[in-house]
């Protein structure tokens, strides 16, 4: 799909046209389904673009300090890139966002075998999570908050979780903030865990600079380490004194690359979650500050969830073609998920992922951005 040229935005000013949305065909998968983008417009020239397949953030346009508009998610421009590569570019995550140690749990004495994905273990709900669903649109909202809530039936025993489960996703945008909301009701007892992986890049997508400069603040005084296979081993440990602590703010360079702490090691870079000090919260608060010295664009993420994950592009190895063309390298953009954390369903000692029936799941989480 070819943007009109109202919405050409890489490195350039664009002329308000005030809020709307705007529906249109992004193209068909290989089996023939057929998916839409649902574009989210507001008056501040601000665009936030939502695939149908994955529920997917496919584009998330907002200025720099000089008013110029530029995407500051990675991803592609075709339905295809997005259906040869998962790399999670801005996906819907579910069942269950991250690692699940050894693709199995117990829950209620009864032990549930998952396909597993990464090595030994499950991530990101498995082969065919949620992020590899096609979306329905359920409802479209035009006005001052342009919004699209989009619905996904998970049957039971679907890549091995129980439960009968139906998702739903809304994204808003409020002035300079999007919203992401995440509901799920279940017919039995089961774990659910979502949450949004886009891949930020505040200099724009494909710029020069990447995301390692960004400067990073999280209020974790904890972060939870893991082991070869980056499982959780249960630890809360403390990130004084070491590459993990972001209290005051630091660039994300200053210790992705630090050989002599074996975390990074496992993660060849950071793909950690950090405890935040402010634990689960009825509504959305600060979890993370994301600052680009280059365009002046700053994001703070705020979420519901205990957890926010922190990971810095590890496995980008420039062999992914990207928007525009672009191919995307290690340190290229970073992501931060908030979320219950990785393995919690074997670690009772974690926040418990666990949903029934008439207890309805819920995540608030949202993407604010300035300038500065």
């Amino acid at each position: 799909m070819t943007s009109s040229p109202d919405e050409s935005v890489r490195g350039g000013a664009k002329r308000s046209v005030g809020a709307h949305v705007k529906r249109e065909a992004f193209g068909r998968l290989t089996d023939g389904t057929e998916v839409h983008a649902i574009t989210l417009a507001n008056a501040r020239g601000i665009r936030a673009r939502v695939l149908t397949y994955g529920a997917t953030l496919q584009s998330l346009v907002v200025p720099d300090r000089d008013g110029r508009f530029d995407d500051v998610v990675l991803g592609f421009d075709n339905l295809a890139g997005y259906e040869a590569h998962r790399g999670f570019y801005g996906v819907t995550v579910g069942r269950y966002a991250n690692r699940i140690g050894g693709a199995a749990f117990t829950l209620d004495g009864r032990t549930y075998r998952l396909p597993a994905n990464d090595g030994a273990n499950a991530l990101h709900g498995g082969p065919d999570g949620f992020d590899r669903r096609v979306w329905s649109v359920r409802r479209v909202v035009s006005g001052d908050v342009p919004a699209v809530t989009l619905d996904l039936h998970s049957a039971d025993g679907d890549m091995g979780y129980p439960g009968a489960v139906d998702a739903r996703v809304t994204y808003a945008l409020h002035d300079a903030r999007v919203t992401i909301t995440f509901e799920a009701t279940t017919s039995a007892p089961t774990v659910v865990n979502m949450t949004n992986h886009s891949m930020f890049d505040l200099s724009g997508d494909g710029s020069p600079h990447g995301a390692l400069g960004h400067r990073l603040t999280i209020p974790a005084s904890a972060y939870t380490p893991v082991d070869a296979a980056l499982i959780p081993t249960g630890e809360l440990r403390s990130v004084d004194r070491t590459v993990f602590d972001f209290r005051a703010g630091r660039a994300i360079a200053d210790g992705v690359r630090a050989g002599d702490d074996a975390q990074i090691r496992y993660g060849r870079g950071y793909d950690h979650n950090f405890a935040l000090d402010k634990g689960s919260t009825a509504e959305p608060e600060f979890a993370a500050r994301l600052e680009d010295p280059v365009s002046g664009r700053v994001l703070e993420v705020l979420t519901t969830e205990p957890g926010v994950q922190l990971y810095s592009g590890n496995f980008f190895d420039g062999t992914v073609q990207g928007k525009g063309g672009r191919l995307y390298r290690m340190g290229d953009a970073v992501a931060l998920e908030p979320q219950k954390f990785p393995d919690a369903p074997n670690r009772p000692e974690f926040a418990s992922p666990r949903v029934d029936p008439g207890r309805p799941y819920r995540h608030e989480m949202a993407f604010a951005f300035s300038t500065r």
